[in-house]
């Protein structure tokens, strides 16, 4: 499975919105900034996220985004899922699709498939906000220099 950059980005985004959740809403310009995300294409990605309920907005001169839940409420799946679909690398693991090969019953590679999707799963859905702004911080400083950023 590869995440295109609707996913990678929304990520990075909500990941943003994380670190300063609490003061009040963001700007998307702000976010484009730091995360070097054209804001035009973050626009698009926010409307997505806004409209699965994930964030909300306000408008106006103080306006901008803001989680609609708390960081700990919010996992990597389900940015994923609302902005990739599905997490099944094949269309037999995928619950969504109807119309599934005729070998699935069957089928040996299947089970490989769906143990696939289940790890995903797994690791996306354990995987919160605030695990990754925890996790940001204590990256920060290694040796005094910062280490990387996500």
């Amino acid at each position: 499975m590869k995440l295109s950059t609707k996913g990678q980005y929304g990520l990075r985004a909500m990941f943003d919105l994380a670190q300063h959740h609490g003061p009040g809403p963001i700007s998307l310009k702000l976010v484009a900034d730091r995360q070097d995300i054209s804001e035009h294409y973050l626009e698009q990605i926010m409307a997505v996220l806004r409209k699965a309920g994930l964030v909300n907005s306000l408008r106006g001169p103080q306006g901008g985004y803001l989680l609609a839940r708390s960081p700990e409420e919010i996992t990597v799946g389900d940015i994923i899922r609302v902005l990739e679909g599905p997490v099944a690398p094949v269309d037999c693991v995928n619950d969504d699709v109807q119309d599934k090969c005729s070998r699935s019953p069957e089928c040996v590679t299947r089970l490989v498939w769906a143990k696939v999707r289940d790890a995903i799963e797994q690791v996306i859905d354990s995987i919160t906000l605030a695990d990754m702004c925890e996790e940001a911080e204590k990256a920060k400083y290694v040796e005094g220099s910062f280490m990387y950023h996500i």
